[in-house]
């Protein structure tokens, strides 16, 4: 028996408009950063770069959680940043929720940004 195939539709499906929109809004911030792919799987909608994937993101029914992986540590004072796991020594994964459009603001997109830089290989730079 095979496994189901999920696609970015399966994590829109009955989520508040307004979290389905700003979940579009993150999906368009990460893709004009560059060359970006999408990857979907049960869990996250995953973004990638030319070197590896840098960010996730998904729709629930309470705003938009996800992910994104720096070089750095913000740690967690910021209430959008939930945890930060290191993945190895100079890179650190950051999970996130926005809960309101606000929460996109200038800062967060620069952070998505660097996470891009990782997903071009910024992570390998000594």
């Amino acid at each position: 028996m095979s496994e189901r195939t999920w696609s970015e539709q399966d994590h829109l499906l009955g989520k508040p408009e307004e979290f389905v929109a700003l979940y579009r809004r993150v999906q368009e911030v990460l893709n004009g950063f560059g060359d970006v792919t999408q990857s979907v799987s049960k869990t996250t909608v995953t973004f990638k770069g030319p070197r590896r994937g840098f960010a996730g993101a998904r729709p629930t029914s309470t705003g938009v959680r996800g992910y994104f992986d720096l070089t750095r540590s913000l740690g967690t004072d910021d209430r959008r940043i939930s945890s930060v796991t290191p993945y190895q020594r100079n890179l650190h994964v950051h999970q996130y929720r926005l809960r309101e459009a606000a929460d996109l603001d200038d800062t967060f997109i620069a952070w998505l940004r660097d996470a891009y830089d990782v997903g071009c290989g910024a992570h390998l730079q000594s």
